[in-house]
């Protein structure tokens, strides 16, 4: 079934007003390996940056309550 462009608009606005973007740059190769090891996951490249991001931050907390 073919997406309207209503819908396609509705999808935009929904993403702009609830998602922040970020722009990640990287040297050549690495985004392969990103993707790889979140394929293993099971998980999308975006999902396994979040984990990784995620876990970090949660790792500093803990690191400066401690």
């Amino acid at each position: 079934m073919a997406v309207t462009d209503a819908q396609k608009k509705a999808v935009q606005k929904y993403v702009k007003d609830k998602y922040d973007r970020v722009v990640l740059t990287m040297p050549k190769g690495k985004k392969e390996g990103i993707k790889a090891m979140a394929d293993s996951m099971g998980l999308s490249v975006n999902a396994f940056i979040n984990l990784a991001i995620d876990t970090m931050m949660e790792q500093g907390t803990k690191d400066t309550a401690e």
